[in-house]
């Protein structure tokens, strides 16, 4: 790329004139040059340093992650398949197949309402039970404290069941070792604490603690009813050797019908392989929104370097020195540097994620296996290198490009001419290598394309903004009315329009940052909002689950006869997978990512004649009150557009084995923030009142109200469980806590950057701020004036930055959060209020720091080194 342009190899001293020898002049060049270090390179060190850095500390975590989830995939599971089935076990045929097949555990997991017995009864408390058998569990340990075995804590006495739960159990209902609680018609013992357990979960979310019984203990509750929400798995171990996927591929066939979802150790935990990856590629598009940043700063650092050689540059091409050995001296130590930077962001970034794993290790079913990963440390170094030549070649081409004549000259009036068609060409090709990559390693290619376009159009839309500032500010410096009545705006006015100015440099740089900054936080902002403040205002004080049909009519008198029980609402539940989508099946269809989460699973259905409140028909009609005829559906429109689907099409569910196609009779809007009880497939009726089913209700209460709705449906109804929304949410704010962490610590990253290059920019002006300073004492300008008019000049700079990196941060924010996340958005002014102050006030800080410097040179020694 950088040899033969064009250009006869110059003769070498010996007589050698080939290739080899003019880059090994090129080599003893740049090595005498790099005897004085770092110096004119720290801006470029730094914002490679950070950028890589960042993108190889995202990459390194998550693989760390994936590692050890695969190396742990059979503890993870619980066995080498895990079988779910939903409200029903097994049939004996079934457990036939798979005990003669492989060796068996038969789990099933619920929620249920734990009461303290004794003298220690106080409210409930949720909790998430897990029921086993003894062959649980096939691999791994549970870990209890004291330590036992789990089948001796388990073991029923005469008067109770064994248990052992999480430490959190105790804590809310206040017992010690040995204290009993109830579930249900049973009461347990708490032989020991739960500290750890193999198959701990294949999600991030739960809304109580966990509590481990038997099967037999479960069975004597009287949980278990027809349509209870409870999942049963089949944890199946299989022979050495074994392929696991021939092993399910026999299971379907002999049992084609037979409703249950697998997992298998290829993908033991998939919702957390997946929050992994997306969370994982939103943390490196930020990382490299800051390199690209960053590699402002280096193609900004290289031209101040060349624009300090100018001297030793002419002196060359005096000497006869051909422009492609300047080229490649100056290519070799910017590249050596580079090399500095991006080894220096590889160590960094492969030693950080064993720091930061205490931010997540809450959330993670899965110990990180760290070390050194080769993949994503290598994407950080090609990203590295990449932003470095894409950013530095057209400098260092201008410089080769420029006689020596117009080098002299380029301190008054920098030459504009643009490096040759060959250079261009490499410049673009570094440019689009670099996006390519981007696009090629992502998890999520249409994510990365909007990245790319987004990033696109925010350099044009800065450049122009930067190219516009400056004609203004030409402009308005031929103005004589600005002249005789704002000197200092004057000025600063005239230097934003000269030649050699860094206004687009800092604009560009800052305001890409900033408009991060701005996206992060109002992405956050509102989702923070929404879950403290406007759903907590909406939202009903209790989900209850689990009623059974017999048990509705007396739930609604309990909620009534409660003095400050508001707004009651119930509703049929039942679970179904949708198995086809007009005929196809969902594993062949064209499902948009945002709504293939509703086909991974079963799905809750339900059955009204009259639509539900939060909700509204946006496409169809709803059917009539007495409707009898077909079935047909109401669809959540968002899932409908995921779908490709519309009113007159038609979703085949398999529903306890049995399939039902209904024709989509209507879509809705639904406003789900609400959390007000409703479902993305809503029957009509005359088709599901005969299956088996449970009722779920929302309830909204007085906030002194609260525990008294609670303790008098707890109290008359064992097997209704209540969830309290308030604790949902706190729960899911913890989470969010967690995540914004990461993604303020990238953006932050993106922030220091471009606050590095603010710097970078700001010094390599120095010399013409000198200048300018001293030609403005010598005309009778007092250091206030000159002060004051340089300030001016950054604040304008700064404003200018972030009010379009306001606007860019929330029109990012607002398609984000309507468009992929299916929420409101409201505009924060915090954050852009924030942006535009912080970055004026940086901007003005590092402005007032150069220019303090430039005034204490006098003019006298000025005029004697020029």
């Amino acid at each position: 790329m950088t040899a033969g342009l064009g250009e006869p190899a110059p003769r070498q001293p010996g007589g050698d004139t080939g290739a080899g020898s003019s880059w090994a002049l090129a080599l003893r060049l740049a090595r005498r040059e790099l005897r004085g270090g770092f110096r004119g390179f720290k801006v470029m060190l730094a914002c490679l340093t950070l950028g890589v850095g960042a993108i190889a500390a995202i990459g390194s975590f998550s693989a760390a992650i994936k590692e050890g989830i695969a190396r742990d995939a059979r503890t993870l599971l619980g066995g080498d398949v895990d079988l779910r089935l939903m409200h029903r076990t097994a049939t004996d045929a079934q457990l036939h197949y798979l005990s003669t097949n492989g060796t068996v555990s038969a789990i099933a997991r619920m929620r249920a309402m734990a009461h303290a017995v004794g003298e220690k009864a106080s409210r409930p408390a949720l909790v998430e039970i897990k029921a086993v058998d003894g062959a649980y569990p096939l691999f791994g340990e549970v870990i209890l404290a004291p330590a036992m075995a789990l089948k001796t804590a388990l073991a029923p006495t005469m008067r109770a069941f064994g248990a052992v739960a999480e430490r959190d159990l105790l804590i809310r209902l206040g017992l010690t070792l040995g204290d009993r609680v109830r579930l249900g018609a049973a009461e347990f013992v708490i032989r020991a604490v739960l500290m750890r357990e193999p198959d701990r979960g294949s999600g991030v979310f739960k809304l109580g603690p966990r509590m481990i019984i038997s099967q037999q203990g479960l069975g004597a509750t009287g949980l278990v009813q027809p349509g209870s929400l409870i999942h049963h798995h089949y944890k199946v171990g299989l022979a050495p050797g074994m392929d696991v996927d021939r092993w399910t591929a026999k299971l379907t066939a002999a049992f084609p019908d037979a409703g249950w979802r697998f997992r298998t150790v290829k993908n033991p935990v998939p919702r957390i392989a997946r929050f992994v990856e997306r969370f994982g590629l939103f943390l490196t598009l930020i990382g490299l929104g800051a390199l690209l940043i960053g590699g402002i700063g280096v193609g900004n650092a290289v031209k101040s370097y060349l624009d300090g050689k100018t001297s030793t540059i002419a002196t060359l091409k005096c000497l006869g020195a051909p422009a492609k050995l300047i080229f490649r001296t100056y290519l070799i130590q910017v590249m050596v540097m580079a090399a500095a930077g991006i080894a220096l962001g590889l160590i960094i970034g492969a030693a950080l994620p064993a720091l930061a794993v205490s931010a997540f290790k809450a959330y993670l079913p899965v110990d990180p296996r760290f070390g050194l990963h080769g993949e994503p440390l290598a994407l950080g170094a090609a990203y590295g290198v990449l932003t470095a030549l894409g950013f530095t070649l057209w400098p260092l081409a201008r410089a080769r490009q420029i006689s020596a004549a117009g080098l002299f000259r380029d301190l008054v009036s920098p030459d504009r001419r643009r490096p040759p068609p060959a250079y261009i060409a490499a410049t673009l090709s570094a440019v689009l290598a670099l996006a390519f990559l981007a696009y090629a390693t992502a998890a999520s290619r249409e994510i990365a394309l909007w990245f790319i376009g987004a990033t696109i159009l925010a350099l044009a839309a800065f450049s122009a903004e930067a190219h516009g500032l400056r004609r203004c500010a030409q402009w308005l410096a031929k103005k004589g009315s600005i002249r005789r009545r704002f000197l200092h705006l004057h000025l600063a006015i005239a230097n934003l329009g000269r030649p050699g100015a860094p206004t687009a440099i800092i604009v560009t740089s800052l305001g890409i940052g900033l408009t991060l900054f701005v996206t992060l936080a109002e992405i956050e902002g509102n989702l923070e909002r929404q879950i403290r403040r406007s759903i907590p205002e909406r939202a009903p004080s209790y989900y209850f689950i689990d009623i059974q049909p017999a048990q509705a009519q007396a739930f609604d008198a309990v909620i009534a006869s409660v003095p400050g029980a508001g707004e009651l609402r119930r509703m049929p539940s039942l679970r179904a997978r949708i198995v086809r989508i007009n005929g196809i099946g969902v594993d062949r269809a064209a499902i948009a990512p945002t709504a293939r989460w509703v086909v991974r699973g079963d799905r809750g259905l339900t059955y009204t004649a009259t639509p539900p409140p939060y909700s509204r028909v946006v496409a169809g009609e709803w059917w009539p009150a007495d409707y009898s005829g077909p079935p047909v559906i109401s669809l959540d429109a968002h899932i409908a557009r995921g779908f490709g689907v519309g009113v007159g099409d038609t979703l085949t569910f398999n529903l306890l084995g049995r399939e039902i196609t209904a024709t989509i009779a209507n879509l809705r809007r639904v406003d789900w923030i609400s959390l007000a009880l409703n479902f993305v497939v809503i029957f009509a009726p005359g088709t599901l009142e005969g299956a088996p089913q449970t009722h779920i209700a929302t309830v909204k209460a007085a906030p002194g109200s609260e525990e008294a709705v609670r303790s008098a449906v707890t109290s008359r109804f064992a097997n209704i469980t209540a969830i309290h929304v308030r604790d949902a949410l706190e729960a899911a704010a913890a989470i969010l806590a967690a995540i914004a962490t990461a993604g303020r610590a990238t953006g932050a990253v993106a922030l220091m950057v471009g606050t590095l290059v603010l710097a970078g920019a700001i010094a390599a002006g120095q010399r013409r701020r000198i200048y300018d300073a001293v030609v403005l004492k010598i005309v009778g300008a007092r250091r206030s004036d000159i002060l004051r008019a340089f300030v001016i000049e950054f604040a304008i700079v700064g404003l200018a930055s972030s009010a379009l990196a306001g606007l860019f941060g929330c029109a990012a924010a607002y398609l984000i959060l309507t468009r992929v996340m299916d929420t409101s958005w409201a505009f924060l002014p915090g954050p852009v209020i924030g942006a535009a102050l912080g970055c004026t006030g940086v901007t003005m800080a590092f402005g007032f720091a150069g220019t303090w410097r430039a005034l204490g040179q006098t003019a006298a020694s000025a005029l004697r080194t020029a």
